[in-house]
């Protein structure tokens, strides 16, 4: 199973894949939509409950911002460790990646 289709890739029932991104920096502000771009940094957020991602994604010369939310803190930390290995990769690409061992 893929991580964009994986069932614990959700928040109160809602998809988190692909993020949503907002524009961080760049020369072009614009919305951005859909697995596009580049993983650049990935952060885990250091408030309890530690549920949440965060992306730096690049796309040209700009750069986006997307959270992802989890209701599993241990499949949130999971899917951070796995991601900070694909950092400089397609964000198309880790969507693609197969998760069937994390259930």
């Amino acid at each position: 199973m893929e991580l964009r289709n994986h069932p614990l890739m959700s928040y109160r029932g809602i998809p988190n894949w692909p993020p949503s991104w907002t524009w961080r920096a760049g020369p072009t502000i614009r919305r951005m939509r859909g697995e596009v771009g580049t993983l650049k940094e990935v952060a885990r957020s250091t408030i309890r409950p530690m549920d949440r991602i965060f992306l730096i994604m690049k796309l040209d010369e700009n750069e986006y911002l997307g959270a992802l939310l989890f209701e599993d803190a241990s499949f949130c930390r999971q899917v951070y460790t796995l991601l900070l290995s694909y950092c400089g990769r397609p964000i198309s690409e880790i969507g693609d990646l197969e998760m069937s061992h994390l259930l």
